[in-house]
């Protein structure tokens, strides 16, 4: 019997048959720097213990100068998790969850947040979207309304590293991990502090904490003690593809989110490891 080649249904390419872990064989694709998707598209991350547990105080403010800035931006706004969230993990852990069980319920906390986020910007056209929709049909949406609101928390859920008995990947990993995977034009992580600090400013010796306006991923790897944001944020930045510098801002101060979204420095700067080139 002749054997024969079935050309029609072999496809070249270098990556067959190869380990994709080989480094020098996917350097070639891996180095080269991935369109942008969304290019003009800001996201700005509001903390859920920091912002939104303070109630209509510190919400409406933020509510009001968002809308203020629809007109020149199109916003992806994602909500964290608050101490809510806290409880939730104390209730799972006393019954012996898994951290990947821990991580949807302090999603759906988040997702609480969002949906009151959204339902205060309702009359601008602004919605809640779930992450399936984030993924696949964002622009879509922003090109009906000027901001869309979802989750900041990554969808890993049950498939969440278990490096810890409490999630690693939060709010703030997971809306950096989707503005640098959509190429956005950047991230501004609103909280209830300045920026970041040396050591935390709100603990006994906190009068000591030196404000850092300007400050690397790396080196603040190489530090102990508390941040304004998640630390597992620092490993994903080292790898980043887009986004260059987090601005991370104090929301309870009027106008910081304005100036913030315009280029302004009013808060600190962490730099990626990405680069222009």
């Amino acid at each position: 019997m002749t054997t024969t080649t079935n050309t029609i249904k072999h496809v070249a390419s270098p990556l067959a048959r190869q380990t994709l872990q080989d480094g020098e064989l996917t350097r070639p694709v891996a180095a080269v720097k991935p369109i942008r998707l969304l290019p003009w598209l800001q996201v700005v991350k509001i903390g859920g213990r920091s912002i939104m547990d303070r109630g209509a105080e510190a919400i409406l403010p933020i509510v009001d100068e968002i809308r203020r800035l629809l007109p020149e931006h199109r916003l992806l706004i994602l909500t964290g998790a608050g101490i809510r969230a806290r409880h939730l993990y104390s209730v799972g852990l006393d019954l012996g969850l898994p951290v990947g069980s821990l991580a949807p319920l302090a999603a759906s906390e988040a997702g609480q947040n969002g949906h009151i986020l959204a339902s205060l910007l309702a009359p601008e056209g602004v919605s809640y979207v779930e992450h399936h929709t984030l993924a696949s049909q964002l622009a879509i949406h922003l090109s009906a309304a000027r901001a869309v609101v979802g989750s900041a928390f990554p969808p890993y859920h049950h498939h969440e590293f278990p490096d810890s008995r409490i999630p690693m990947h939060r709010a703030d990993t997971g809306a950096f991990l989707l503005a640098d995977a959509l190429g956005a034009a950047g991230l501004t992580i609103v909280e209830d502090v300045d920026g970041v600090y040396s050591a935390d400013p709100k603990l006994a010796h906190g009068a000591e904490a030196r404000f850092l306006p300007d400050v690397s991923a790396a080196q603040l790897a190489s530090t102990e003690g508390s941040l304004p944001f998640d630390r597992a944020m620092l490993e994903v930045m080292a790898t980043a593809r887009h986004i260059e510098r987090v601005q991370v801002i104090n929301g309870l101060v009027p106008g910081r989110l304005t100036a913030a979204l315009r280029g302004e420095h009013v808060g600190t700067f962490v730099r990626t490891g990405a680069y222009q080139g």
